[in-house]
């Protein structure tokens, strides 16, 4: 590496309101320093963009801290080791972990707080490691097990399914013996998530009624709901869970860039009726079990019974923009930025 290499960085400028603006970003661009001992110098490939960044944007308590302002955003990222002075790492490997959005991570090769671990090119599509194989897939799979506890035969219903958590919940949920109804936005993902992902049907908010259409795809009733999206559409599943369902909270984006105080369930007196049970999960609970998740994952990719599909925009340059397609609804399948070829 040159002295000559620069490390283009996005930074968090302002607490955003309501959706991210330009404004909420600093662009900095610095020359590489040179390694210290037990460090290594990557060069971030790709980049995972999820909901959950918006939520550390705000100054508020949380399951993890605040990105704070000036810092460089918190993303998870995939790349590659371009120099190293630690024995763990040795150039050419890839790696995954809290790169940043930045062109390059450079630090201590063992930082817990970034947690770097090896992924195998070779088995897999490297973007496929931040999706199926990554944090979505796993809070997917411990998400949809520990929490929603399914049980064959049983309907599961999964809000934003052709999205990055979603899809996989839907897919894991088909190898356990479930019945799976999905519900996306628009008719092109409500197709893919029945034709290529294997839901047993797909509910379209943008084009009817979600109720009708738990109506007639869960005739019998909802035992386990996975939630991404929270709003109106949780309230409404409310409506129709069975006696002693599970509801599992994994996110609400629809509320993420609310001005107003997030809207919370007005039906939630169906938890009572039924004796249900509604959980928050966070992935990083189940850190020491990642392997097992990945190894079934894994497995599961490798006979064809799950897949793993992802939307990727080009260019470090094109962050700001690239994150609100999450919020606009104009991602298909896990987002991710690609920030260098391979």
């Amino acid at each position: 590496m040159t002295n000559k290499e620069t490390n283009l960085q996005f930074r968090l400028a302002a607490r955003p309101v309501g959706m991210v603006k330009d404004s909420d970003w600093q662009q900095v661009e610095e020359p590489l320093r040179e390694l210290a001992d037990g460090e290594m110098l990557v060069k971030v490939l790709y980049l995972s963009l999820d909901p959950a960044m918006r939520g550390w944007m705000n100054d508020a308590k949380s399951y993890i801290r605040p990105v704070g302002i000036g810092e460089v955003m918190r993303a998870g990222g995939i790349g590659v080791v371009v120099e190293s002075k630690s024995s763990r790492f040795a150039v050419g490997d890839y790696v995954q972990g809290g790169t940043g959005v930045q062109r390059y991570w450079i630090g201590p090769a063992d930082d817990k707080s970034v947690g770097f671990r090896k992924v195998d090119a070779k088995l897999a599509p490297l973007p496929t490691y931040l999706n199926t194989l990554g944090m979505p897939g796993l809070t997917a799979y411990f998400g949809l097990i520990e929490s929603g506890q399914p049980k064959a035969g049983e309907t599961v219903v999964v809000s934003g399914a052709a999205g990055a958590v979603g899809q996989t919940v839907g897919q894991v949920a088909k190898q356990l013996g479930c019945r799976v109804v999905g519900i996306a936005g628009g008719t092109e993902k409500c197709d893919f998530v029945v034709d290529q992902l294997g839901f047993d049907a797909c509910i379209d908010y943008k084009g009817g009624s979600v109720k009708d259409g738990l109506k007639q795809h869960c005739p019998d009733g909802v035992d386990v709901y996975f939630d991404n999206v929270g709003g109106e559409i949780l309230d409404t599943v409310l409506t129709r869970i069975n006696m002693k369902a599970r509801i599992v909270i994994c996110g609400a984006i629809s509320q993420y860039n609310n001005t107003t105080p997030v809207k919370g369930p007005a039906n939630y007196l169906s938890l009572l009726v039924n004796r249900a049970r509604m959980e928050g999960i966070v992935v990083f609970d189940y850190a020491d079990r990642y392997h097992l998740g990945i190894a079934q994952l894994g497995q599961w990719m490798k006979e064809g019974k799950i897949h793993s599909k992802e939307d990727i925009v080009q260019g470090l340059e094109n962050f700001p923009q690239a994150l609100n397609m999450l919020f606009e609804g104009k991602n298909f399948g896990k987002l991710v930025l690609q920030v260098a070829s391979e």
